[in-house]
């Protein structure tokens, strides 16, 4: 330590800069203190040990959680280039004593209020240190000011250059501290309590030969004469959990400020390049974003480099900059590089100026039970945790791929979102499964808190799932249940859920909710049959579920309902009418009562068209309706008697888009005949009424088939509605001929209803 140096040796640093990082090690280099403090919770002082283990590899972060209630948990990250990091590892190689001196996170755990919520204002705005420097200097951009009187400075330099740079940062905090005073930052008084309590015990032990790293903003709180008793006040009363406390990896994405990190850096992957680079820094990096622009298979040559740094340090000069920044190097990439265009300097700044650099740590790190078996089944199935998002193909026919997807299933019922199940791109078959992995530094969290359900993943997920399903609010909850466990092959549980799920449905009355609930229930089967599960259990349940809802669908169907509840059960019936088809196989009578359900909904007209309608094309669909029966249907639901809304709504039930009804209209010229003759016979003004459903309904077809459909009606009648002008003119009433026996069943209602008071007719 420098005889000349009155009192410990205050780094004054920013959190994740570089150029600190580097000035903190020239720095410790000349002063070679007896003891280093770092600003971070004491609980991980017996931790520190493991940042010298060789598997230790930064970006890292400290987490710390209340024992009794782990969601509630704050984390400390640091990377490579972390001025924290850099002490830490410094102090282990020089054999020095190293400890945290923050508040410890047993206090800021438990407080009431989240982190500086507690200003001495309400409407109080929290001071930008370096924005305040970089507006003083005459910058617009904070980053920019910092790179160019640190980061761009020299490489830390020699120990007394580094020492002279922080004295003066500590001089510039000190002034925003007698201007500003805490600058809206009012828990930070508590914080700087607490470090001036652990400095005077490293006086005690040390003398004043022990260095402090920490925010330069607490720098002047630190020189500050306080007396013991006036920071005992501050540190009196403060609520206190316990804690847990480990080592979890972190990444480059959750370091930037647009992660939501309060203390983050906008542009990590660049700041950790600017720590690594040896020299030339600006020629390694494009260097980097060649080697990427290439990979995406565009054209990036040599040339190309050496003209990207030429435009990057002709940019800096004309800013009187000391190296190209940030800024002028994206500037050269998009001119040179990508043409101009923002769509791959966007790649570059995504996969480089940001990055998903993961980081890992020790098998020494302590840990729940369940992240320990968690990580021995991702090592045995070879699914490596990676904070790049990717997908994941799996065939479920094969072992290891089954595995995988049971691993997965637990966890997502667990909360623990790994992986997100997508749509496959290939076989759409049931023994296939396409997932979207990617490891957020949070999930550490959340295998913290699902810990309280078991000491295995299998083990937790049961239990969890069993929870659940006493739980339950709802019908449908408890079939999404059964589903999930099935995926997750939960057999242990399927009895508990199987249990709830038959008290709410028997308890259940709503048909919608009913209906909802029978398409999950189905998969539930299909997924027993894949995966080997004996899902059979289900079936009976199944069974009466779909008895119910054939009993009571009609009814409701024809219960007044408005346009939206309309559409809600047309999309209810389509479910139902595919877990039909799916429970066939284990009820040989449900096909048959399911569509006489849908020839009463068809034939019935109360219901309204939309539903009318598709209830008539999945009995067409199945061979249970034959041509001639579908054209009468179709001119009854578009005779000039019915709304032109409701016979819109049949159109859109009958031929709506994704049901192939754009096809069926182009081989049945019968068919499109009748539309055609509807359409062209619709009022004005329902006309405007109904355009936006027949718009929905035909702008859905395949462009192919649109075209089809256009050259048949542009042909005329003869061509459009041949076919239904060869059993007679198109319909004017309720059908093409009459029939005598519905028309005798009103004469008796027409007399009446034309009979004067006196029994005299009118007429």
């Amino acid at each position: 330590m420098s005889t000349a140096r009155q009192g410990p040796l205050l780094l004054g640093v920013r959190h994740h800069g570089p150029g600190s990082a580097r000035a903190v090690r020239s720095a410790l280099d000349a002063a070679r203190p007896a003891a280093v403090l770092i600003e971070g919770p004491p609980e991980g002082d017996a931790l520190l040990e493991l940042a010298a283990d060789p598997d230790m590899r930064p970006p890292v972060a400290l987490l710390a959680h209340a024992a009794d209630d782990p969601g509630r948990a704050a984390f400390w990250p640091l990377a490579d280039f972390s001025p924290e990091w850099v002490a830490i590892r410094w102090a282990q190689q020089a054999g020095v004593p190293v400890r945290f001196m923050d508040l410890p996170a047993a206090h800021s755990l438990a407080a009431a209020v989240e982190p500086e919520a507690d200003s001495a204002e309400p409407d109080a705005v929290r001071l930008d240190p370096l924005a305040v420097l970089a507006e003083t200097a005459g910058y617009d951009d904070p980053e920019r000011w910092w790179e160019d009187v640190v980061e761009h400075r020299g490489t830390g330099g020699a120990g007394e250059e580094a020492l002279g740079a922080f004295e003066a940062l500590g001089e510039a905090m000190a002034a925003l501290r007698e201007t500003y005073g805490d600058g809206g930052h009012r828990r930070d008084l508590v914080r700087e309590a607490y470090m001036r309590q652990r400095m005077r015990a490293a006086r005690r032990e040390f003398g004043d030969g022990y260095a402090v790293v920490c925010g330069a903003w607490h720098v002047p709180a630190l020189r500050a004469k306080t007396t013991v008793a006036a920071d005992k006040a501050l540190l009196t009363g403060l609520a206190k959990v316990k804690v847990e406390t480990t080592w979890v990896p972190w990444t480059h994405r959750r370091l930037a400020r647009a992660g939501g990190y309060g203390a983050g850096i906008t542009s990590p992957g660049w700041y950790a390049h600017l720590f690594s680079a040896p020299d030339r820094p600006v020629e390694r990096w494009l260097t980097k974003v060649a080697g990427l622009l290439r990979e995406e298979d565009r054209q990036v040559s040599s040339a190309h480099v050496i003209e990207a740094v030429r435009l990057a340090q002709t940019l800096a000069a004309m800013r009187g900059r000391p190296l190209p920044g940030l800024t002028e190097t994206l500037e050269a990439v998009r001119a040179v590089m990508c043409d101009g265009s923002d769509v791959p300097l966007a790649l570059v700044e995504d996969r480089l100026v940001v990055g998903d650099v993961l980081g890992e740590v020790p098998d020494a790190a302590p840990v729940v039970p369940l992240q320990r078996d968690l990580t021995r089944q991702q090592r045995s199935l070879r699914l490596k945790a990676e904070a790049q998002e990717r997908e994941l193909e799996l065939d479920l026919r094969k072992d290891t791929d089954a595995a995988k997807s049971l691993l997965l299933h637990r966890l997502r019922l667990l909360g623990i979102g790994w992986g997100t199940p997508t749509a496959s791109r290939g076989s759409t078959g049931t023994f296939r499964e396409t997932w979207r992995l990617r490891w957020e530094p949070e999930l550490s969290v959340r295998v913290a808190e699902a810990g309280i359900w078991g000491t295995t993943v299998l083990a937790a997920a049961t239990a969890k799932a069993e929870a659940d399903a006493a739980g339950a609010g709802e019908l449908g909850e408890v079939t999404a249940l059964a589903e999930r466990c099935l995926l997750a092959g939960l057999s242990e549980a399927l009895p508990a859920v199987l249990r709830a799920l038959a008290d709410r449905a028997a308890l259940d009355t709503d048909v919608a909710r009913l209906a909802k609930a029978l398409p999950a229930l189905a998969r539930s089967l299909r997924y027993g049959d894949v995966r080997g599960t004996d899902a059979t259990a289900l079936g009976a349940v199944a069974a009466g579920l779909a008895e119910r809802i054939c009993v009571a669908l009609p009814p409701a169907c024809a219960a007044g309902l408005d346009a939206d509840a309309a559409a809600e059960l047309r999309g209810h019936v389509d479910g139902v009418h595919t877990a039909v088809g799916l429970l066939a196989d284990t009820d040989d009578g449900l096909r048959e009562r399911w569509s006489a359900v849908l020839r009463t909904l068809a034939a019935r007209d109360t219901v309204p068209g939309v539903i009318r309608g598709r209830a008539a094309r999945l009995l067409l669909d199945d061979g249970r309706l034959e041509a001639e029966e579908t054209a009468r249907l179709m001119g009854l639901a578009l005779s000039p008697a019915a709304q032109p809304a409701d016979a819109a709504g049949w159109i859109e039930g009958f031929a709506g888009g994704s049901s192939g009804g754009g096809t069926l209209l182009v081989h049945d010229e019968r068919l499109l005949g009748l539309i055609d003759s509807w359409l062209t016979g619709v009022p004005e003004r329902a006309f405007t009424d109904v355009l936006p459903l027949l718009r929905r309904t035909f702008g859905a077809y395949e462009p192919g088939v649109k075209r089809t459909l256009g050259e048949l009606v542009r042909r005329g009648p003869a061509a459009a509605a041949g076919a239904a002008r060869a059993t007679g003119p198109a319909p004017e009433g309720f059908a093409p001929d009459l029939d005598p026996e519905r028309a005798d069943a009103v004469t008796e209602l027409v007399r009446m209803l034309l009979a004067s008071p006196d029994g005299v007719a009118a007429a």
